[in-house]
Formats: C-alpha cells, structure tokens, sequence
C-alpha cells in the first residue's frame, strides 16, 4: 500500500513550530512496510487543504494528517476531508458528550466553538484523545483510509500508536508487534555499529533512534496474527540484547518500550529498600525534577537541595576546604555533595552534582566539566566528565543524564551483587 504524510498548519509554513510529526509517522509507516512517496506540508487554508488531499487521493491508498482539528475558524481539517468525500458533517451525541464532560471535570464551560471537535461523517470512526480536547478522525472510503490526528505531538503519538495504527495495520490485513530497547551508556553510532548487520533486514526490522534520554532500539515484526509476529520478534530481540551487552558482562539495556530511567532507577530502590536524597549545583534541581516525574517517586525520593551558593553547601554540611581547592572543582566537592545529601535528608543512598555549565562568571574555568558522586550504604562511585562548551541548558541535561547512568549502573551492580 502506498501512503502519504500532510501536515497542516500555517505556523509550519511561517517556521513558528518544527514539524516533528513527519518523521515521527515515516519512520512508522516504514516499518509497517508502507511506500511512502510524497510528504507534504499546508497552511490551514480549507482549499489548499482540499486540494492537497485530493492530489493525495490520487496518489496513495493511505493519508495520514495532523493538525486542524482544534475548534478555531482557521482549524479545517475535517471540513477539508468531509469536502473530499462528499460527506457533510454532523455533530455525534456521544464525541459531544465527552467533550463537555472533558471541560467540566476541570470546571470550565465548554466554549461552543469546540461542538465541531465532536462532529462525524458516515464513514468516519473516532478516534478517542485523552491527552486533549480534539478527536480523531479514521476514515474509510472507496478504498482509501484517512487518518486525521491533532498536530500536538504527545495527543499524535499517542493516537497514532494505540488507536490508528492498530486500525490501519487490522484493514492491511496483519499484525505489528514492536519492542524497544532503551539503552544508555553507549551513543547511537555505537549501538548502530553493534548491530550494523541485523539494520537491513526486512521483516522483523531494527532501526536505532538517539532521544533526550536514551538511544533506542526498536525491532518490530509484522504477520497475519500477533502470536507469529512475536515468533519472529523475539530471536532477533535476543540477538540484539547480546550485542548490548560487553563480554565482561557490562550490559547497556535499562529497559523496554516506554519505560524512563528514572523510572527504572525507582523499581530499584523500591527493591532494596533505599531512599534518595541529592544536592545539585549545575543542574540546578532538574535531577530531582527528572527523578519526580516517575509516578510513585516520593516512596523513594527523600528530596534534594539546590546549593548554587558556595555557603549555601557549607550550610548543608560540606566542608568548606573541599568546595573549591585552588579554584577547581573536584570529585571531593561532589562526594561531599552526596555524603551532605545522605546525612542531611536521611537517606541511604546520597547524590552529589556540581560543575560548570555555563561561562556566566566562572572565571576560566572550564566550561561543561561536571563531577558527580553516589554514595550508597555498600560503597561509592565518581565520575568526572567534560561535555564540552555548549549552551548552558543543553550541559545541565547532559550532567543529569551522566548522572542517572551512574546512580542506574551503581543500583544495577548492587542487586546484581545481592542476586
């Protein structure tokens, strides 16, 4: 089957917003093993937009859309398809419904603009959104299937992936089973490189993709039903895990499919029966805002103090001979830093950051070099690192996810240990 990508909105076209929807459903839509040919992009025009569908129409059995679905005059998509298929819409009871409850559970009176995000056509299916107040559309026609989702990427994402997709891959006739490896410690070229011969194969295949918090390794297999998808899946799943993983037994694989490591870290030290504690200086407090946004963190996550201020960490019990030994900062400052944390905040297991992230007023020192320290009731680990001179934003996510690695790896040989 062929397919084609339409993105809509005018902010696209200005540069306001970076499309990150096309590349998203590409990627998905190859591994489904749909040709993908044109991608376009259009203002929110309703004929424009009509015009674009049409020409896809003509061109591809699959179009998949997002944006223009909000409640605004100048949000057209479904008036576009409904002018393509000859449908006028109408308002469906049950979308409405919902979408009044969606306001009223947050004590707001529903605007009448948003009744045309509950609208329908004969051939549409809707498509539920959780994450936002525009549905989606699924729409079969003469054997053509349009997907409209909302242009938000975390509303599409999620529409895509739990409710569009899984329509699309029933009406070609198969099933798509997917898994992903997270894997942290090692770059995407790398990981790439480990498994450089299993990247061309065409069912299942593997493809690697570097996020914010991990690189990640998705096989995905296709077949008429899941169980000989998962056949297909799983030997080459566990090839993958052994390349993963180094002779001396080092293993990159922190977890599967969605799962965040800090997520990952929190089973961790639920399981051992551990709290946590940390003093931040570079970071700011984004360690522990990373570590918070794992539902159930504060079983485990005693708190942490931001101690930007040098007499803001004597304060919390660091000596003040180890903050800074002949203007540098060192791995004592963040052994200090965690031991400060443990003592302070009653936890077994102490994180410590500090470093330069930015030139501000460092006085010559060197720009993205960070330290970072764990202290657990078993023993400790350091790690210095230089992230380079980057914008300062960019060098506090990069010691964050340093120091996520180190706590997982730290946590990882513990229970290893104890197995």
């Amino acid at each position: 089957m062929r397919a084609e990508i339409l993105s809509i909105g005018t902010e696209i076209l200005l540069g306001h917003i970076t499309d990150t929807n096309a590349p998203y459903l590409a990627r998905h839509l190859a591994e489904m093993g749909l040709d993908l040919f044109y991608v376009s992009q259009v203002g929110d025009n309703r004929g424009r937009v009509t015009e674009t569908l049409r020409r896809a129409w003509e061109r591809a059995e699959v179009i998949v859309t997002t944006g223009g679905l909000g409640p605004t005059e100048d949000d057209v998509t479904r008036e576009a398809i409904s002018d393509l298929i000859g449908e006028p819409p109408t308002v469906d009871a049950a979308n409405l419904e919902q979408l009044r409850a969606f306001f009223s559970q947050r004590g707001i009176a529903m605007p009448e603009r948003n009744v045309k995000q509950a609208w329908t056509t004969p051939s549409t299916t809707t498509l539920p959104n959780p994450r936002g107040t525009a549905p989606g559309w699924f729409v079969r026609r003469d054997g053509h299937v349009i997907i409209a989702m909302p242009g938000v990427p975390r509303e599409m994402e999620r529409m895509w992936e739990e409710e569009a997709m899984p329509r699309l891959m029933a009406v070609a006739g198969q099933t798509l089973v997917t898994r992903i490896l997270r894997v942290i410690g090692l770059g995407e070229s790398t990981v790439e490189e480990r498994v450089s011969d299993l990247i061309h194969m065409t069912n299942p295949t593997l493809a690697t993709y570097a996020k914010i918090d991990a690189v990640d390794l998705r096989i995905s297999a296709k077949a008429a039903t899941r169980a000989e998808a998962e056949a297909m899946l799983l030997p080459v799943e566990a090839l993958a895990r052994q390349r993963m993983t180094d002779p001396d037994g080092t293993n990159y694989v922190f977890g599967e499919d969605k799962i965040t490591l800090a997520a990952v870290i929190g089973q961790h030290l639920l399981r051992l029966h551990w709290q946590l504690a940390a003093l931040e200086s570079c970071t700011g407090g984004l360690f522990a805002s990373m570590l918070t946004d794992a539902p159930g963190s504060s079983a485990y996550f005693r708190g942490g103090v931001v101690t930007y201020a040098t007499d803001l960490k004597e304060a919390q019990g660091v000596p003040p001979e180890i903050i800074e030994r002949d203007g540098v900062i060192s791995d004592a400052t963040a052994l200090a830093m965690a031991q400060a944390a443990r003592d302070r905040l009653q936890a077994q297991v102490g994180v410590g950051i500090t470093g330069v992230a930015g030139p501000d007023t460092q006085d010559g020192k060197p720009v993205g070099e960070i330290h970072i320290a764990v202290i657990t009731p078993v023993g400790q680990r350091v790690l210095t690192a230089q992230i380079g001179n980057l914008e300062r934003g960019e060098v506090k996510r990069r010691a964050v996810r340093s120091a996520l690695t180190l706590l997982w790896q730290t946590l990882s040989t513990t229970m290893a240990a104890e197995a």
